[in-house]
């Protein structure tokens, strides 16, 4: 099991080069070809989201993202350090149901309070949109979210 750790500065200007990783770590760990831009995509909106939460809330910690590579799949995690009032957890596809589920927990109230909640639920539902198997988690440490596509090649070995 290979593992890469990226640690960015919250600066939007550091998303695009999460992608890049990402996409180059997913192509050398078997990922189809086809699924890349699905990969991009989805980390995009998770960094972009992490950035948008540390700016709102003053934070100057690094964004995490972690990338790995297993026998039959890749995954990787991008993790936030703002604190989310309500816990919630969605999972296999249901990023859109991390907002429900917080709402339902917090009894109505959104999962992520503040002016750019309809931003957060809207990068949720894309990646949601983009990957299969993927799970939310938020709570007043911070919030994390796990993605994961199958496979489909033998990893490039150099």
């Amino acid at each position: 099991m290979a593992t890469v750790e990226l640690l960015f500065s919250a600066l939007p200007e550091h998303v695009r080069t999460a992608r890049l990783v990402a996409a180059a770590v997913a192509r050398r760990a078997g990922v189809d070809e086809a699924v890349l831009d699905e990969v991009r995509l989805a980390v995009g909106e998770a960094c972009s989201r992490a950035v948008s939460l540390h700016a709102g809330q003053g934070i100057s910690t690094p964004v995490k993202v972690i990338l790995t590579e297993d026998e039959k799949k890749f995954s990787i995690e991008v993790a936030d350090d703002a604190p989310h009032p309500v816990v919630a957890v969605a999972t296999a596809g249901s990023a859109g149901a991390a907002a429900s589920a917080a709402r339902s927990a917090s009894g109505g109230a959104p999962a992520v309070a503040g002016p750019d909640e309809g931003e957060d639920d809207m990068g949720l539902a894309v990646i949601s949109g983009l990957v299969d198997d993927v799970e939310v988690t938020a709570g007043e440490f911070g919030g994390l979210i796990r993605m994961s596509w199958p496979t489909t090649v033998p990893p490039v070995v150099s």
